[in-house]
């Protein structure tokens, strides 16, 4: 007899600081990529570690879940699957081996801005003006805090990581548009493994495996595998859920901040004036945004009677 999980109704407590908290943990975990990719990973294959760091944990939540999606959220994991990870973990490795880490991190600072503008015409959710300023200071902030002018500006790079911050963008637009699931952990399991699944073949077809594997390329794939997917994304979408869809975003600051960070502390990068201005910035218009700026939750649709992923 198939179980069916209970049915979430309309949530009606307010986020609090703890689920924001929670929620920033996933960016900050992501900010940390950059480096591993720089120190641990084999050079100049993003398919391989995309491959490696959806995959596995997909099959590691699927296994501790056990349960299926259920009607349209089917296609709607598949949708979310391939934006979050079969296209976008491609993409963010890519531009992660062309790009020096702070660019990357510039460009992704645009995805507050970039949900701010879908929220309109997809949620018909106006992003208020404190909240929009917070996102242009924080991006503004950013810029300061990583971009320099010896920064090596790769077009192939640039494209590829403008390309994953629109599809992160527009997958965070329909997370909310389309509601949360009553089980976070089988819809972060299953969109990992079916993007994983997409992604294993164009590897070997593309890359192949590569000669030899170190203890320092396993313990890094393990990192970014177990700490920044397996943990970090379901406590992101959970956020997802929880917070409005402009202040949510803001969120992805952490990235960058912790970005800059790690290559301070583990690359021995320096900090200018300018940079450590910029890091006030950011790190004041992200306090802002989520302490001072506090829109009403939106009404969640509740999910059906079933459950969109009943237990197996």
């Amino acid at each position: 007899m198939v179980n069916t999980l209970e049915r979430p109704g309309t949530a009606t407590a307010e986020p609090t600081l703890r689920d924001v908290g929670l929620a920033a943990l996933a960016p900050a975990s992501w900010g940390t990529v950059y480096v591993v990719t720089a120190t641990l990973l084999p050079p100049d294959r993003p398919l391989l570690a995309a491959a490696l760091r959806a995959l596995p944990a997909g099959l590691l939540l699927l296994a501790l879940t056990r349960r299926l999606p259920h009607g349209s959220w089917w296609w709607k994991t598949a949708v979310l699957g391939m934006l979050n990870f079969g296209a976008f973990l491609p993409l963010m490795f890519l531009a992660a081996y062309r790009l020096p880490g702070g660019v990357a991190a510039t460009l992704g600072a645009l995805q507050p801005l970039l949900v701010a503008l879908l929220a309109l015409p997809m949620l018909r959710v106006r992003t208020s003006a404190p909240t929009l300023l917070a996102a242009i200071v924080g991006a503004g902030g950013v810029a300061l805090l990583t971009l320099s002018a010896e920064a090596r500006l790769d077009p192939l790079g640039l494209a590829a990581m403008l390309a994953g911050v629109a599809l992160m963008a527009v997958s965070l637009i329909l997370t909310k548009k389309w509601g949360r699931p009553g089980h976070p952990l089988a819809m972060t399991g299953w969109q990992l493994t079916l993007g994983g699944v997409v992604l294993a073949p164009v590897t070997l077809l593309f890359e192949g495996l590569p000669d030899s594997v170190t203890t320092a390329n396993l313990l890094g794939y393990g990192y970014i595998g177990i700490v920044t997917t397996a943990v970090a994304y379901p406590l992101w979408f959970r956020g997802i859920g929880l917070l409005a869809p402009a202040p949510v975003s803001l969120l992805t600051l952490t990235n960058p901040l912790v970005a800059t960070a790690a290559g301070f502390l583990v690359l021995g990068q320096t900090l200018t004036g300018w940079q450590l201005t910029g890091f006030a910035v950011a790190l004041t218009a992200l306090t802002l945004s989520q302490t001072v700026v506090r829109p009403k939750k939106p009404r969640e649709e509740p999910a059906t009677a079933a459950g969109p992923y009943p237990k197996v």
